[in-house]
């Protein structure tokens, strides 16, 4: 018989693991030998190898591995509510697009929510168009922060909240593009936060 690679059967133990932790779920045979670009009868028979070796347990085609007992993985409801103007501000109606969840072991506790970017205003905060944005409702602002904010106008825009202008003594929401908007900002009388941005997952 073939002796098994350990660094395969390593590189499987941390998919699954990794796979479980994301999604909630056991990544099937097929997904495991597609992820690892082997064929499926491979991946079968390491996962039958590593269940004699006690690496994880294998049983009936569901696999558990160490990592994830300790994991036990909790999530979070979320909705996801439609765009957000990372440019100039425009109106935009709450509108619920799915429900959703997220895993606590990464995303932490809400309440969350989740908005697509939508411009080019935050490119030098690494936000581009159509990335996914997860924002923490409920969050106390700090200068510095990127945040969901209403300009006077009741239109909201993703900026970066800059403390207070000593010459008006308004809230500055700055633009993070410099090459095209340069220090270019929004004051406004009063900072209308409707969340904190917490975490970016990239659309590409």
């Amino acid at each position: 018989m073939r002796q098994k690679d350990p660094q395969l059967m390593e590189s499987i133990s941390i998919y699954i693991s990794d796979y479980y932790l994301q999604s909630g779920r056991i990544p099937s045979t097929a997904e495991i030998a597609k992820e690892l670009g082997i064929c499926k009868a491979t991946a079968y028979n390491y996962l039958v190898e590593m269940d004699a070796r006690g690496m994880l347990e294998y049983k009936d085609g569901k696999v558990v591995t160490s990592s994830m007992e300790k994991i036990k993985v909790d999530r979070e409801p979320v909705m996801a509510l439609g765009k957000i103007a990372c440019g100039e501000p425009v109106l935009e109606e709450e509108n619920l697009l799915y429900r959703t969840s997220l895993p606590t072991a990464i995303f932490g506790r809400g309440p969350f929510y989740i908005l697509y970017a939508k411009g080019d205003s935050m490119v030098d905060a690494d936000i581009d168009e159509g990335d996914i944005l997860v924002i923490r409702k409920n969050a106390e602002p700090h200068v510095g922060d990127i945040i969901v904010a209403l300009d006077e106008n009741s239109e909201n825009t993703l900026k970066l909240f800059g403390g207070l202008d000593p010459e008006s003594g308004k809230v500055i929401l700055k633009y993070q593009n410099k090459a095209v908007y340069g220090d270019k900002v929004i004051l406004v009388k009063e900072l209308v936060c409707q969340g904190v941005l917490s975490h970016i997952i990239k659309e590409r």
